[in-house]
């Protein structure tokens, strides 16, 4: 699966709400590292809530409710986030996405 657009509502893996992607590429602390997801999203549809953001992968999307807005500098940035995901994959620590 490639990147999913900002704005994309999605199901994660043994998920009961839906979730809205807010951001890619994000960096965070995460058992004292730097780790890296493929995303962060808030609870749809109350919108973002600093206190409840979610931190997943692209492996853990179960299923895609609506799929976000998609234009030529959109797939652009998923060919050039792919290559930088490929080319640093040695690297690269992904984070785990913790379950409920």
């Amino acid at each position: 699966m490639s990147i999913l657009p900002i704005g994309t509502i999605v199901y994660l893996k043994e998920g009961s709400q839906k979730l809205m992607i807010l951001n890619r590429g994000v960096t965070i602390d995460q058992n004292g590292e730097s780790v890296l997801f493929d995303y962060s999203a808030a609870l749809y549809p109350i919108g973002l809530n600093p206190e409840q953001l979610f931190y997943f992968n692209c492996e853990d999307v179960d299923k895609v409710v609506y799929p976000g807005y998609s234009d030529e500098e959109e797939e652009r940035f998923a060919e050039i986030y792919q290559r930088w995901l490929d080319e640093n994959s040695e690297t690269i620590k992904k984070g785990v996405t913790k379950s409920k």
